[in-house]
């Protein structure tokens, strides 16, 4: 029995959060890479990063506290961001070339499943670390906040990158890895 070729179809959410995410994620990392000309008062603040004057206000991370204390956390995290974003580039790129009827198949189809998978462990993963990182600091950048600023301003906004990657790329690129494995695994004892 001949092995099947390999196909690869992303899930419906894929592609809009991506496209959504992608931009946002970029625009954040040369936020704080270009600190301290992107922060108020820095001379590239405004226009495009005027809505971090509030950010660094419900975020100590992301404010000066932090950037004059030489905290790291924000800029390492922004590092992964970089490494994240190829990821994630490097899947859009292949879907966008090599897609044919809503799937890319063999080789191509099964590296970019990695790939996008990956991606997206590693935003969750990245984004439970910032969470942690509130949690076992005492809420030492987050905890001055009232519950709505909380909710609105940081919790929602950061939660999303929690549940979408989760639900558009993680639970079904991980039952796809597993569908694959499980078909190799079956035709070999076939």
């Amino acid at each position: 029995m001949s092995p099947k070729t390999f196909i690869h179809t992303p899930h419906p959410l894929t592609l809009p959060w991506l496209l959504l995410s992608l931009p946002l994620v970029t625009w954040d990392t040369l936020y704080v890479f270009l600190r301290p000309h992107s922060m108020p008062s820095g001379f590239l603040h405004s226009p495009i990063w005027t809505p971090y004057a509030l950010y660094g206000q419900i975020d100590y991370i992301y404010g000066l506290k932090a950037y004059e204390s030489h905290n790291g956390f924000t800029a390492a995290q922004s590092a992964l961001n970089v490494i994240e974003t190829l990821g994630y580039i490097y899947y859009l790129v292949k879907w966008y070339s090599q897609s044919a009827n809503s799937q890319v198949k063999g080789r191509d189809g099964a590296k970019m499943l990695l790939v996008g998978y990956s991606a997206a462990v590693m935003t969750v993963s990245k984004t439970v670390l910032y969470w942690l990182n509130e949690y076992y600091s005492g809420f030492d950048n987050i905890g001055h906040n009232d519950i709505w600023s909380l909710v609105f301003l940081w919790i929602i906004p950061n939660g999303l990158w929690l549940v979408f990657p989760t639900i558009s790329m993680i639970l079904p690129f991980g039952a796809e890895i597993i569908k694959g494995l499980v078909g190799v695994e079956s035709t070999k004892s076939e």
